[in-house]
């Protein structure tokens, strides 16, 4: 038997508060429109010839109650006030019959900005090793990019980031960020 290999990904993100852990998830799953969905979380290849389309385009692809996979990043804190992020990286090949990567990472203390460019940077770390392309962990974020893009080998890095301030009152805040499949 041979398994499916997406053709699509669609980013999605999104913030929930509630007084319920659980509720505040679904909250921010339903704040990046994925929640009528069954997710199922797989790790981090993008395939060979996907191609990234808007959430708009991938969402109408899919039917409520359907298996999704996903990689899918999500954080939660009940503490008044704490910063909390969720980032999902992705890095393309130049060849599109190579895979890609995709990463996730969830953080406390960091912006949007500082939570992406680790997610994008560790997608493209995973990439850069199978590649052959050299990596030197001591360079900067900057430094290491325009490295990537000189080597011709890595053609694109993104990412889609969350963050939220915890609620004021301590109630659950949970960010979510995810790399949704179409089949």
């Amino acid at each position: 038997m041979i398994g499916y290999v997406p053709t699509q990904v669609f980013f999605a993100k999104g913030v929930g508060v509630h007084r319920e852990k659980l509720q505040s998830f679904e909250l921010a799953l339903r704040r990046a429109g994925i929640a009528q969905f069954n997710l199922v979380r797989v790790s981090s290849i993008f395939p060979p010839g996907c191609k990234l389309v808007p959430l708009s385009k991938g969402i109408i692809q899919l039917r409520p109650g359907q298996i999704v996979h996903c990689v899918l990043s999500d954080n939660t804190t009940n503490e008044p006030h704490r910063l909390v992020a969720s980032s999902v990286g992705l890095s393309i090949p130049k060849n599109p019959e190579y895979y890609g990567y995709i990463s996730e990472h969830h953080s406390f203390g960091q912006t949007d900005q500082q939570a992406g460019d680790y997610a994008e940077d560790l997608s493209a770390e995973m990439l850069a090793t199978i590649l052959g392309v050299k990596f030197d962990a001591e360079k900067s974020w900057n430094e290491r990019k325009g490295q990537w893009t000189i080597s011709k080998e890595i053609v694109k890095t993104m990412n889609v980031t969350q963050s939220a301030i915890g609620d004021k009152h301590g109630n659950w805040t949970t960010v979510v960020a995810g790399a949704i499949f179409v089949p």
